[in-house]
């Protein structure tokens, strides 16, 4: 090894041991704020229970105080959720997992909410898709993430379409809804940790599903244009080693 090429190794090794340290630091103060949190959230449950049955009118003045208290309470605790998702360092239990049937899966479990929100799923699944490798439960809550951006961004109902193909270097998962869309600013700034459109959003759905792809040697893009929906496009790659395994895709809605 060349000593240019040792002195990158060690520079990037020095990086990802910053960032785990980093990473570690945030954690462990997340876990120290939700302890204090929790104490005044359970305090202010106890406290609306007094006052609840009050008639007095400063007491019910002081009820509506202490719900706003809880109702923040509750979004720290949310935000310091996604904030401990996102800044987690994750093992990864890789193995080859058929990717069809991990769609399929999701799609069952989200088609409840998507029938109660007026969304239409339509999958185009291809049948000769070769073999990935993933950390299934990891995986399942990345692309969990990009279905529910795309409800939110369908309010009044529309339709989404999961599709599956076969690239050059792996496969390809596509997800197109007919949506909102967004403006240029918005899907330059989309991956970015924190930043949200969504009035109470954590801003960390969308970064924590690209970490977690990245994270398997994939990648993420979106196109998107407003009025005209958004795609997200995944793309992971597939091992030599891996043959093909047909799974019977097909087209579902």
């Amino acid at each position: 090894m060349s000593p240019s090429a040792e002195s990158t190794r060690d520079v990037n090794q020095k990086l990802v041991d910053q960032y785990t340290e980093i990473a570690r630091l945030a954690g462990g103060l997340a876990h120290e704020i939700k302890n204090p949190l929790s104490t005044i959230r359970l305090n202010m449950e106890l406290l609306a229970e007094d006052l609840g049955d009050s008639e007095n009118p400063r007491d019910r003045r002081a009820l509506a105080k202490v719900k706003v208290v809880q109702k923040e309470c509750q979004r720290l605790e949310e935000l310091l959720d996604n904030f401990l998702d996102f800044a987690k360092v994750r093992r990864l239990k890789i193995e080859p997992t058929n990717l069809n049937q991990q769609v399929r899966q999701l799609l069952d479990f989200f088609r409840p909410e998507a029938r109660q929100a007026g969304i239409e799923l339509v999958a185009y699944l291809t049948s000769d898709l070769p073999t990935v490798l993933l950390d299934r439960e990891s995986f399942r809550g990345a692309l969990l993430n990009l279905v529910l951006n795309a409800r939110q961004a369908m309010p009044d109902g529309g339709q989404l379409v999961v599709r599956t193909s076969v690239t050059g270097d792996g496969v390809a998962l596509h997800l197109i809804d007919n949506g909102c869309g967004m403006e240029e600013r918005t899907r330059a700034h989309v991956f970015d940790a924190f930043f949200s459109t969504k009035k109470g959003g954590s801003g960390l759905g969308l970064p924590t599903a690209r970490k977690i792809i990245e994270a398997h040697g994939g990648r993420v893009r979106v196109q998107s244009e407003p009025g005209r929906g958004t795609q997200f496009t995944i793309h992971l790659p597939v091992p030599a080693r891996l043959a093909a395994a047909p799974d019977g895709g097909d087209a579902e809605a």
